[in-house]
């Protein structure tokens, strides 16, 4: 039995869902106590609770805590399996960290799996839909992994109504990642996407993209979903490049300015650029569990962050691999090895 203090560094949600994903692919049982015991509303809200039982359901396993507020989880995998599942969260609360709790896990299914989730798709403190189609998921390939994610419907914070639907053929191995040099520069393009929210909202965000980065204005567009669900409104940018598609996302709120939104966007985006790095913080984050579940690769990022070393750390607890980190001067090279 592997214990665990949700407390532990970042104490955040992914502790927990690292240690579910690690668990049904590993088939190690884990108790973990004081879940998300720093934060404001500490123990597991509804987005945790649907990780939860998310991984029960495709895990075949027996929880004990498995409820709203719990600090105290108990979890024993059994058997993965594969089939179409479909899981509410009942609020805003992110999609798709619930579907990168159970992706590693449906790689070792014993069948092909579709995983829909409803719920929110864009929301802050979580990666956007489009992040895990266009940055994660393309990544995935090129380990072997044959996955694809469908946007059903945009799910805006607070009100939520979102749709998600991730389709998962099981691969017996996946190959090692190298991405320590970016290669050359793709077309950065940015999209507003705007919900009951006032049209000059995005084209304030677009034109402080188009000035601070320097895009033409057919670089920049403002799109509104089919269904209205909201109010809501994110601003995304894409940095493609010859070895990865970087996705930075910036959320309306209110009381915070278009312009706001969009310079802080912009700095995350010419922070990336400035560094040489490959891949953004997050993506450093998410390629973690994947390089560990394939036994080596490698990756420079800009920021080694303390949700990323968490992370690390909680990976090694399952897994026979250390992470080593050096410091290369303006960028850090993260690599896994056995």
């Amino acid at each position: 039995m592997i214990e665990l203090d949700g407390s532990f560094g970042e104490g955040g949600g992914q502790i927990l869902r690292t240690a579910l994903s690690l668990s049904l692919c590993t088939g190690q049982p884990f108790v973990i106590d004081r879940i998300r015991a720093g934060r404001q509303k500490p123990g597991l809200l509804r987005q945790h609770l649907t990780a939860v039982q998310a991984a029960q359901a495709i895990g075949t396993a027996d929880t004990e805590g498995a409820a709203l507020g719990s600090q105290r989880l108990l979890f024993r995998p059994g058997a993965v399996r594969g089939g179409d599942y479909r899981f509410a969260i009942g609020t805003a609360g992110s999609c798709t960290l619930v579907l990168q709790t159970v992706l590693p896990a449906l790689l070792c299914a014993d069948a092909p799996s579709t995983v829909t989730v409803s719920g929110g798709t864009h929301n802050p403190s979580a990666p956007p839909a489009d992040f895990l189609q266009h940055a994660f998921l393309p990544l995935l390939a090129r380990m072997g992994v044959e996955a694809s994610l469908e946007l059903l419907a945009h799910g805006f914070y607070p009100a939520g109504g979102g749709e998600v639907r991730l389709c998962v053929t099981p691969t017996p191995a996946l190959r090692a990642l190298h991405l320590c040099e970016r290669g050359g520069a793709g077309e950065t393009r940015a999209e507003s996407w705007i919900s009951g929210v006032p049209g000059h909202v995005a084209e304030r965000e677009l034109a402080t993209v188009r000035q601070r980065l320097g895009l033409n204005e057919a670089l920049c567009t403002v799109r509104t979903p089919e269904r209205l669900q909201g109010p809501g409104n994110v601003l995304l940018v894409f940095v493609p490049s010859e070895t990865v598609c970087e996705v930075f996302a910036g959320f309306g709120e209110h009381g915070v300015s278009a312009e706001r939104v969009a310079h802080g966007v912009c700095r995350e985006v010419n922070a990336y650029l400035a560094s040489g790095a490959a891949v953004g913080e997050h993506l450093a984050d998410q390629l973690l569990l994947p390089m560990a579940l394939a036994g080596g690769g490698s990756f420079t990022t800009p920021v080694v962050s303390s949700h990323c070393r968490t992370n690390m750390a909680v990976i090694e607890r399952f897994l026979p691999v250390r992470f080593e980190v050096a410091d290369e001067g303006g960028r850090h090279r993260v690599g896994v090895q056995v």
